[in-house]
């Protein structure tokens, strides 16, 4: 069994079957590989990574999940309907009322409109460039920016720098999405592999499974310890000595501790939230993207109460050149249903005002529908929809002209929407810097947060 990460930076293999290895039947490669938790090369292992997150320490438990909408959503279809715009413009939807006198939606949103208080749409994001990729909405950065030294961190992995695990045994960063320009979950950049996300790959828990290992074996120290000091010569003549040190038996916290595992495991959640969220299926409209997966909200849900700061998923394929109206009210009612679930479900347990909750993709769509019944890409004008945070919320934020083309009043870049997440995790960006690799002090945003929601 493995654990799948991130390409270029290794796995976490935890097998048991002899492998001309020690007397306990485990290899030394068998036991670099268990230690390594794949986030990183060779010689980068989860001591490495809990060693470096020590540094920064930790504070109370913030977090923020972010719900990327890939290929671009139509705005103009979802949170400001164009009714006075010409046919060919307009498209086919129509405004609902919300439970916030004076602010309408589409009519996909019924859900999300019964709880628009406790919600915040931006009509008018600006500054996306148009290519097809989720780095601009994790980092607020071009992918052009610091590229020479690896590129800007994603908020995941520099809030994972800032603030450290709050469990020992849970990672702070973790991506539901899997690997591919749709559904990347976000990249490290300049700081290096020690902060790329962790991984659940599939169902998560069939992949976590020890295979003739058991959590015993892993948690008798002693025994272990005696086996590192076996290869210690080995691995200290590549200057690896640093792996054995107090942080490993903090690698050994997270194989063992059965926090994560549970929080993958959805049979454990109670048959009627899981009912009030879905499922998401059947998968329509996903091609090369990804599926409407509501059960990933559920377990983003379980992730955050565990002690994970951020959670990244890619929730369908939202590139409509084609059948916009079909795509729309399919994954639109989906996302209606997972998005208001887990609002409502923070709500319940008391989270709602320490998690952020914030769904947009990469641009907007032309305002013109063309001969497929399709919106092509956009980027001068997008759109988000936010919950959570302590954010002032119950309200809509800037508006397009009347074709739905540009921002009309009070244009929002995508930094603001950017530096409003590290806001909410507690994180002042007007004076908060991470040394790059060359020990040159790094802003993580250029923009202050959306002063209407803070």
């Amino acid at each position: 069994m493995f654990l799948r990460v991130p390409r270029g930076y290794g796995m976490l293999t935890l097998l048991g079957r002899k492998q001309n290895g020690f007397c306990d039947r485990l290899s030394r490669r068998g036991f670099l590989k268990i230690g390594a938790l794949g986030l990183g090369a060779a010689s980068l292992n989860l001591a490495d990574i809990l060693r470096a997150e020590a540094a920064s320490g930790s504070s109370s438990h913030k977090a923020v999940i972010h719900i990327f909408l890939g290929g671009g959503p139509p705005h103009q279809d979802m949170w400001e309907i164009k009714t006075e715009a010409p046919s060919e413009i307009r498209g086919e939807f129509k405004p609902i009322p919300t439970n916030v006198a004076g602010i309408q939606i589409g009519e996909c949103f019924p859900r999300i409109a019964s709880i628009m208080d406790r919600c915040a749409v931006i009509r008018s994001v600006v500054g996306a460039v148009d290519r097809h990729e989720p780095y601009q909405c994790n980092t607020g950065w071009t992918r052009e920016s610091l590229q020479t030294l690896g590129g800007r961190p994603c908020l995941g992995s520099a809030i994972s720098k800032l603030r450290g695990p709050v469990d020992r045994s849970v990672p702070p960063f973790v991506g539901l999405a899997n690997l591919g320009v749709w559904k990347d979950p976000g990249t490290p950049g300049y700081l290096g592999p020690s902060y790329v996300p962790f991984l659940p790959d599939g169902p998560g828990m069939a992949n976590m499974r020890l295979n003739d290992i058991t959590f015993e074996r892993l948690e008798d120290r002693k025994a272990l310890r005696a086996s590192f000091d076996g290869f210690r010569r080995i691995v200290d003549e590549k200057g690896r000595t640093d792996a054995f040190d107090s942080f490993t038996d903090r690698a050994f916290d997270v194989l063992t501790s059965s926090k994560l595992l549970e929080a993958l495991d959805l049979s454990k959640e109670d048959p009627k939230i899981r009912e009030r969220y879905g499922t998401g299926k059947p998968f329509n409209y996903t091609y090369d993207g990804a599926n409407t997966d509501n059960e990933h909200l559920l377990m983003a849900r379980r992730l955050v109460e565990a002690g994970v700061r951020c959670v990244t998923t890619t929730y369908g394929r939202w590139d409509s050149h084609g059948a916009n109206f079909d795509l729309v009210r399919d994954h639109g009612g989906k996302l209606d249903q997972g998005f208001s679930a887990l609002v409502e479900d923070l709500e319940a347990r008391g989270m709602l005002d320490d998690v952020t909750v914030i769904a947009w993709g990469e641009f907007g769509r032309t305002p013109r529908i063309n001969k497929e019944a399709g919106r092509d890409h956009w980027p001068q004008v997008s759109c988000a929809i936010l919950a959570g945070g302590g954010m002032k919320t119950g309200q809509a934020i800037g508006t397009t002209d009347r074709l739905g083309a540009y921002a009309n009043s009070r244009p929002v870049y995508v930094q603001e929407v950017v530096a409003t997440l590290y806001h909410n995790l507690g994180i002042d960006t007007s004076s908060t810097t991470i040394q790059d690799a060359t020990g040159r002090p790094q802003y993580l945003v250029e923009h202050d947060p959306v002063a209407e929601l803070v």
